[in-house]
């Protein structure tokens, strides 16, 4: 192995798939990482990174994150984007929404772990609930039903946060949270339920 390669970052993304995580495949590739993708293709097309699949650069491995993760070698950083993310789909299986920010964090958490690696999760405005502050800065704690409707996403993306966190204080590993709030652009979905694909899928419809 040469030493060029041996030295080369590698990062593993779940959700590649997704709408985030194939445009942060496609970044980390063209700024020199090697990629290895891991989506279950529920909510991911696999359209989004097909052209990504003859490089040597990426590796797409599909699996379900709530299931024991391994992925040999090492690994320089994990980005944790596997998730349900509009309301169509997490209403539609709530469970999986559930266990993938709960079952998925923590066995990605382990491996981080156990790689050594810095660990970065995508969590949401959600995570305010329906917020009785505007705009919601990080010291407030939100307005959350954990048995209403959108429960399911909300906690889970909350729970999220709190064992990352509980990792970094106990085990001190390198981890980071960004809560994510309105993304739209190039492979969006137009009908997944949210307020911004759904007005840009009206306008690309309307005849002038």
């Amino acid at each position: 192995m040469s030493s060029n390669h041996s030295s080369q970052k590698r990062i593993l993304i779940t959700g590649a798939a997704g709408f985030l995580g194939s445009h942060l495949s496609d970044r980390f590739i063209k700024e020199g990482y090697h990629v290895i993708g891991m989506d279950n293709l529920v909510t991911g097309s696999k359209r989004n990174i097909e052209h990504l699949f003859p490089l040597k650069e990426f590796e797409f491995y599909f699996h379900d994150v709530t299931k024991f993760v391994h992925v040999p070698g090492k690994l320089d950083y994990i980005l944790h984007f596997a998730s349900p993310a509009s309301p169509i789909d997490y209403l539609k299986i709530p469970i999986q929404t559930l266990k993938v920010g709960s079952l998925g964090t923590h066995n990605l958490l382990g491996l981080a772990k156990e790689k050594d690696a810095r660990f970065l999760i995508a969590s949401t405005s959600e995570i305010y609930g329906d917020p009785m502050v505007h705009p919601q800065n990080e010291e407030y704690w939100g307005n959350v039903n954990p048995i209403g409707p959108r429960g399911v996403y909300d906690e889970a993306k909350r729970f999220m946060e709190a064992i990352t966190m509980a990792y970094h204080t106990y085990h001190g590993l390198d981890t980071r949270i960004i809560r994510i709030f309105n993304t739209y652009g190039p492979r969006m979905r137009l009908d997944d339920g949210r307020a911004l694909p759904a007005f840009f899928g009206q306008a690309i419809r309307v005849k002038i």
